[in-house]
């Protein structure tokens, strides 16, 4: 039990749609809706939209938070560890603590919506603001460094032919 007081207090936070940080890339949009800085490190909770063909990340895991897809709209292909499949809206899926995954819009002429989930909430916007400062500097990281970048924030790639 997290809470044991016998009443309830007021401790709900509201975050109107103007104040909920995004990042605006060529072919997606981030919304950081609840990172772990609102949720008091249980969960983040953001919104990826993606044009028609937008890349995603190639398969990886993560050590210390398992991560979730729930598809708005649209068509996203997600990898499940064993195959790419076309999910779309109101599909689930749920990738625990080491678990290959991996997600894009290849394939679609609509773009697609959902929400991705972390839990515990890792501050998984840094990953997605690094990644967009390095490919705005036009800095090409060396394989050394993009593997220190991505462990730093526990993300580990799959070698392709596992992925």
């Amino acid at each position: 039990m997290s809470y044991e007081p016998d009443s309830g207090e007021a401790s709900a936070v509201l975050r109107r749609d103007a104040e909920i940080p995004g990042l605006v890339r060529p072919t997606t949009r981030t919304r950081f809706v609840a990172p772990g800085s609102v949720t008091g490190g249980r969960y983040g909770l953001f919104r990826w939209e993606m044009d028609p063909g937008a890349n995603g990340p190639s398969p990886h895991f993560h050590r210390t938070f398992s991560e979730s897809f729930y598809i708005l709209e649209g068509t996203v292909r997600l990898y499940d560890g064993r195959e790419w499949v076309a999910a779309t809206a109101g599909d689930f899926l749920q990738v625990p603590e080491g678990g290959v995954h991996a997600f894009d819009n290849h394939g679609s002429s609509e773009p697609a919506a959902m929400l991705i989930l972390f839990a515990p909430a890792p501050p998984r916007e840094e990953y997605f603001i690094g990644l967009a400062e390095i490919a705005d500097s036009g800095r090409k990281l060396t394989p050394e460094e993009m593997t220190a970048f991505l462990a730093k924030h526990d993300q580990y790639a799959v070698p392709p032919d596992e992925g």
